[in-house]
């Protein structure tokens, strides 16, 4: 495994790590019992995340842009593996910016900062739900470009394995030959 995957994995395992943080709360708006105790949960949790120093999300977003800069760069090798893996990657990972941007940024601010009219309680917590199921879908694709780039490694070891037999194999037939 070389930079480029690493400058890949990083961002993918590091957004990972923060969403299954965020997952505690998700699992429990998403899957139980819809109670005020839950709900006052999320709109805590969420209110502290949103309100996270400007460094935190600096961070967030700079991470973003290392991982898809980086699926971008691996994407212009343009051999077949880099065609298939990673441009599937970077579309899987464009998806999960893309989720972010037009569902969890929204939930947030709507949960963080209601408009007064406009967001009531209801509308807040329909928010939150949908901002916990914006969370469990970018796990999906996030988890989608870790096995596309288990996938690519794999795939890239097999057939340097399948090349080294080959090798084997020609050159014992060259020996043959020329014992003849």
């Amino acid at each position: 495994m070389g930079f480029q995957n690493a400058a890949v994995l990083a961002p993918v395992s590091f957004f990972l790590g923060v969403l299954f943080i965020c997952f505690n709360v998700d699992y429990r708006i998403l899957w139980g019992e819809l109670t005020d105790e839950v709900i006052n949960d999320g709109f805590q949790f969420y209110t502290t995340f949103f309100n996270a120093p400007p460094a935190i999300k600096a961070l967030l977003h700079g991470m973003m842009a290392v991982g898809l800069g980086a699926c971008l760069y691996k994407l212009l090798s343009w051999t077949e593996s880099a065609m298939f893996f990673d441009g599937s990657s970077l579309a899987a990972f464009l998806f999960g910016v893309v989720v972010y941007i037009s569902v969890v940024i929204p939930g947030l601010q709507a949960i963080a900062k209601p408009v007064k009219d406009v967001d009531t309680r209801d509308v807040q917590i329909e928010a939150l739900r949908v901002l916990s199921a914006g969370n469990v879908i970018i796990i999906a694709s996030l988890l989608l470009v870790l096995l596309l780039q288990a996938g690519q490694e794999y795939a890239r070891r097999t057939d340097a394995k399948a090349l080294a037999e080959f090798q084997k194999k020609q050159a014992a037939v060259t020996e043959e030959k020329k014992e003849q």
